[in-house]
């Protein structure tokens, strides 16, 4: 595995999905090595029960941008995979998760003869809705490279599928959909804790909470927008914002403007401890993204038992059947949003109905047992149609020899005879 973020470090929704996907493949009975980043104290090498884990730090000079960083992240994990190749032996197969890791796996690819099959996460052109300047086609660029390099390519939603379809014109057979999961323990014990509770809001307040990162992809901004028409309607309620990101300040702004200040709390970062608890203590989640490949804050609110309401788009639009497993808004629509909401505040059977019926799904659908093993089944196709490959280049390097064995003799004999004719007029 190639990933620049695991756990302990976590960016995103990468780090959770490698930790969780290699500890069931491990469970299987497979072989994983991570090579990642060494982001802190951390160590660089832990066995991580049983995932090989090897960190690596960068260059000790500053890069210029964050593109040069990943590059010179990206040497370094070359070096410390081609180190563990020639202790350990080669790999059956790399699996390189998102661009950020893109030219370390081709070039192990291309060095050690082994394939390569990619998870790509989301696009860059989804996250900025286009290409709009050199950085965002550099990474959209290396997107395409490291598609058109792998064997077999994994994505999390049928709209990502399509999504990278319509940009790099992949084959629709080397595409493979397979959702991501959750650690289906992630909430055993946890109930709802009353004093953790009323550090965020009074008891008589309905929590209103968002999960995730501050950036204006995850339609944080409507949420807020969505909040007048809310507490118009349901004043006992508090939006409460749980993570970071650059969009803080902006955020803050908007709920000032608002005039409903005192009705969002912004809680900053949470350990994983706090998040468990305040999804516990949440009376209904909301996603409000514009651009969400997959979504697994959602599965993570429903399987606390949380009414969760999503936008009508990519994965998020695919996890919820509105009205059955949670509800849904349109996306970038604050109306529609509160209406969402309000619908699930106001009905305490919607809640009860959409909770349960939620919960079993990602207990059927999202466990790791059934996706790991649907990732085993693409690293054996890529196997199997790279050791066909070879074999194809094989057959016609020998066909090709004997093709050329069989001119030089029909050379050879045309040239005796040309000898012969000429000798016999001698």
């Amino acid at each position: 595995m190639l990933t620049w973020e695991y756990p302990p470090r976590i960016v995103g929704g990468i780090a959770r999905v490698v930790h969780d996907l290699s500890k069931r493949l491990i469970k299987d009975g497979h072989e994983v090595t991570v090579v990642t980043y060494r982001d802190g104290d951390t160590p660089e090498y832990e066995n991580d029960k049983g995932v090989q884990v090897y960190r690596v730090n960068n260059y000790m000079i500053q890069p210029n941008n964050f593109i040069d960083w990943i590059m010179q992240l990206n040497f370094n994990m070359i070096a410390k995979a081609t180190e563990i190749i020639n202790k350990e032996g080669k790999f059956d197969v790399i699996h390189a998760h998102d661009w950020l890791v893109g030219c370390a796996a081709k070039t192990l690819k291309n060095s050690f003869d082994m394939p390569i099959v990619t998870t790509i996460h989301a696009t860059e052109a989804g996250r900025n809705s286009g290409i709009h300047d050199e950085t965002q086609r550099y990474i959209n660029d290396t997107e395409w490279l490291l598609t058109y390099e792998s064997t077999e390519v994994i994505v999390n939603s049928n709209f990502m599928k399509g999504d990278l379809q319509r940009l790099f014109g992949l084959p629709f057979d080397k595409i493979n959909v397979i959702p991501n999961g959750i650690n289906l323990t992630n909430f055993t014990g946890i109930e709802r804790d009353y004093d953790f509770r009323r550090q965020y809001a009074m008891d008589n307040e309905k929590i209103i909470l968002y999960v995730g990162r501050l950036v204006y992809e995850k339609g944080i901004q409507h949420l807020i927008a969505a909040m007048p028409k809310v507490l118009s309607n349901y004043h006992d309620a508090k939006l409460i914002i749980a993570g970071k990101g650059g969009m803080i300040d902006e955020l803050k702004a908007e709920a000032d403007s608002l005039g409903i200040g005192n009705k969002v709390y912004f809680t900053g970062y949470l350990n994983a401890k706090q998040v468990q608890k305040i999804y516990k203590c949440a009376d209904v989640a909301v996603f409000p993204s514009t651009y969400e490949p997959f979504g697994i804050v959602a599965l993570e609110a429903m399987l606390a038992g949380v009414p969760t309401v999503v936008s009508d788009i990519g994965g998020l639009n695919e996890i919820v059947e509105h009205g059955v497993t949670g509800m849904k808004s349109y996306a970038g629509n604050a109306n529609s949003i509160a209406d969402s909401v309000l619908s699930l505040l106001f009905d305490p059977q919607l809640c009860d109905k959409v909770s349960k019926n939620a919960k079993a799904q990602v207990k059927n659908q999202f466990n790791w047992n059934k996706i790991a093993q649907d990732t085993h089944y693409v690293y054996e196709q890529a196997i199997c149609k790279t050791m066909a490959q070879k074999q194809a280049e094989q057959m016609a390097q020998e066909k090709a020899k004997k093709t050329n064995k069989a001119k030089n003799n029909e050379k050879e004999i045309t040239n005796l005879l040309a000898f012969k004719k000429r000798h016999a007029y001698a």
